[in-house]
């Protein structure tokens, strides 16, 4: 799902089911919530890799990793 979208997309709301079920799973996930999920996007991360952004109602944004969530 990662590699379906480009940097800077926003995933559907198909995907971004998915991911809050998976962020559910997610050792930190309380953190990675926070105040609730507005919606997701791929953006970049460490060492020119790219992951899954969750984009929070109250403005912030926070990375994570979905290799975490199993």
């Amino acid at each position: 799902m990662l590699y379906k979208y480009d940097l800077g997309d926003k995933v559907s709301v198909e995907d971004a089911a998915i991911l809050t079920e998976l962020i559910a799973k997610h050792p930190e996930a309380n953190e990675k919530i926070g105040g609730g999920i507005e919606s997701f996007s791929v953006r970049s991360a460490d060492y020119d890799t790219r992951c899954f952004w969750v984009n929070r109602t109250d403005g912030t944004t926070v990375k994570f990793s979905s290799k975490a969530c199993y």
